[in-house]
């Protein structure tokens, strides 16, 4: 008798996700917005507080360990490179710019499921808000042949 492994919870996750980017210009979509999204949201909250933002971006490193390893990195580096950068930027300038491109990147975000005909995953789950940046991750590992 042949016992198979069942699916990792990260392969469950991105299988699920996918389902809803299937579009190519939907996944294109994304890969620009769903960063653009990540680092506005850590601006709104660099903005509170930079220590809060930094908070934010342990406990989902925390989540994302617990999924992968390397996915986890990843994100570590993306995390590090979007603080860097609200760290650079004028304080005046943070909430403003991050509201206004949040917004924007959210009606691109809601553009590209039109295309798709398919809602966004996050409204059946709101754990798939902290799965789009692996998705979009997803697909720099695999072209780099990165295991994850």
């Amino acid at each position: 008798m042949h016992q198979t492994t069942p699916p990792r919870a990260i392969d469950t996750l991105l299988a699920k996700y996918g389902e809803s980017h299937l579009n190519h210009t939907n996944e294109l979509i994304h890969f620009v917005c769903v960063p653009v999204i990540v680092f506005t949201l850590l601006g709104i909250v660099w903005w509170v507080h930079p220590l809060a933002a930094v908070a934010v971006c342990v406990a989902a490193l925390v989540y994302y360990f617990r999924l992968s390893r390397p996915f986890a990195a990843g994100m570590l580096v993306m995390t590090l490179l979007m603080l860097g950068l609200l760290r650079a930027l004028p304080p005046a300038a943070v909430l403003p710019m991050s509201i206004a491109i949040f917004v924007l990147a959210w009606i691109g975000q809601f553009i590209g499921h039109m295309i798709e005909g398919k809602k966004p995953s996050f409204l059946d789950d709101l754990r798939f808000l902290l799965i789009g940046p692996l998705f979009v991750l997803s697909f720099l590992y695999r072209r780099l042949h990165v295991a994850y």
